[in-house]
């Protein structure tokens, strides 16, 4: 069963990035392509029929499978990066973390108004990262089609934060 297989490639990492978190390592998952692969599989089961017109991948490990399977389902791909690393003119929101504070920014030209996209990232913990994207994407005129993770975090309760966007929350592991 993929949760099976996920949940024991997943390592944990002790006190990174600071003393007291326990980080949910995705990394062995990329030293193994057929379970890399049976995750696009799944994901792409789980959206092909949903009427998305974009992925929006958070910066970085949001890119590894939310790449994949927008070239899977044939739709734009966009780019969620810190601050300072995209070369046009960009949008940018703040939001906290749960072990300090952030910036990211997006094209203003990636999402066109009332264009779907699905926000995808690795892990849900406080949900911070994916609601300052959803913000992005709202600026833009987008709409929230869903948000997907690989992993959740629930003791956190980061999809609370979400919800004000919409209530497609979906993630293949939870803790």
């Amino acid at each position: 069963m993929l949760i099976d297989k996920v949940k024991e490639a997943i390592r944990d990492v002790k006190d990174f990035p600071k003393k007291g978190i326990v980080f949910k390592d995705i990394t062995p998952i990329m030293l193994d392509a057929k379970l890399s692969n049976e995750i696009v599989e799944h994901l792409f089961q789980m959206y092909k029929d949903e009427k998305i017109e974009g992925i929006a991948g958070i910066e970085s490990r949001g890119f590894l499978f939310g790449y994949p399977l927008a070239m899977r389902l044939g739709i734009p791909f966009i780019l969620i990066r810190k601050k300072g690393k995209l070369p046009y003119d960009k949008i940018h929101h703040s939001y906290d973390l749960e072990y300090g504070s952030a910036e990211i920014e997006m094209h203003t030209d990636a999402v066109k108004k009332g264009q779907r996209i699905l926000i995808h990232d690795d892990l849900l913990a406080t949900g911070g990262s994916a609601q300052a994207a959803a913000s992005l994407i709202t600026k833009c005129g987008g709409e929230l089609a869903g948000f997907n993770f690989l992993v959740s975090l629930d003791f956190l309760n980061g999809k609370s934060k979400l919800e004000q966007f919409t209530t497609n929350i979906e993630s293949i592991i939870h803790y």
